[in-house]
């Protein structure tokens, strides 16, 4: 098996070649191309979800402006617009299948042998992309759907509310991550069957993952359209990393990955084309941001231990 590569940049401090992270703004597809192979350890991605509509996100200040709301009570308040942000997924879906297709050939090229991909959409291409994933990765690669399961929003008249995503966890290689006793433990629903210690302790989590979206009035929020709570990324790469280690994320939005992976002392390649996105995800790490990967002086690769 020929060694595992890595993208290196020469630190001027120390005068040496040290593994690259970073924020990078740029198409996804043409940085997937150019990553060396079997150099990533970890893959989450939160593509677009096929939906063929263009999401908006608005953000209101209650209190002043034009407009008037009628909220509890009846009582009506006036309210005005700060800021709208927009994230295309308009494409006709035989393009989005192949548009998928084509970066999870990239991304199985990219992943270290040991290394894994969580793939997140939703009920609108899921059972498309389990088949890409089974023909890509092997249907014996397949190790869990996970369920995001939330309450939150509008509920129809018709029919059962649609109340979560799907993640699909492949593995490239018969060996794989997972960090079993790192991973955050939840209360028994039943802790007087299990005795005092176990339920002082907790349970591990099915593939069943009950945790809120970003509520409206969190300091994580940053209004971005697509943003996932740091509790959902902190579960995924606890679990599917060491420390040290490459977390991929080539649709990066509001640069929840990249933040995650910091706080728990992973290495980030965070990778978006949309420039808001890219700015809030800038400001989030306090980083500057790579327009051209390969362009960077003394940017190249090398081969790992």
């Amino acid at each position: 098996m020929s060694a595992a590569k890595q993208l290196t940049v020469f630190d001027q401090q120390t005068q040496e070649l040290v593994p690259f992270e970073g924020l990078v703004y740029g198409e996804a597809l043409v940085v997937l191309k150019r990553l060396p192979s079997e150099s990533v350890d970890l893959v989450y991605i939160d593509p677009p979800f096929g939906t063929g509509q263009t999401q908006r996100l608005a953000t209101i200040r209650t209190g002043d402006g034009s407009s008037l709301r009628k909220g509890f009570g009846g009582r009506v308040y006036r309210w005005r617009t700060v800021s709208v942000m927009e994230y295309r997924d308009d494409m006709p879906f035989e393009d989005y299948l192949t548009f998928l297709y084509t970066h999870l050939q990239e991304i199985h090229r990219v992943l270290k042998t040991t290394g894994s991909l969580y793939l997140h959409l939703d009920h609108h291409a899921v059972h498309w992309a389990r088949i890409m994933l089974d023909e890509i990765f092997g249907p014996e690669r397949f190790l869990n759907e996970i369920i995001w399961a939330y309450d939150y929003g509008g509920r129809p008249r018709n029919k059962w509310p649609r109340k979560h995503d799907n993640i699909l966890w492949y593995a490239k290689g018969d060996t794989w991550t997972f960090n079993r006793e790192d991973v955050d433990r939840i209360p028994y629903m039943a802790p007087g069957l299990v005795g005092p210690e176990k339920a002082a302790r907790g349970k591990l989590p099915t593939d069943v993952w009950w945790i809120t979206i970003v509520p409206t009035n969190s300091r994580e929020r940053t209004g971005y359209p697509t943003q996932k709570p740091e509790k959902l990324l902190e579960r995924i790469i606890r679990a599917s990393s060491h420390e040290g280690d490459l977390v991929l994320d080539c649709f990066a939005g509001s640069g929840t990955t990249g933040v995650v992976a910091k706080k728990l002392g992973r290495r980030f390649l965070l990778v978006d084309n949309n420039p808001e996105a890219i700015a809030i995800a800038k400001k989030r790490l306090s980083i500057p941001v790579v327009q051209d990967l390969f362009s960077m002086p003394d940017c190249g690769i090398a081969k790992g231990e």
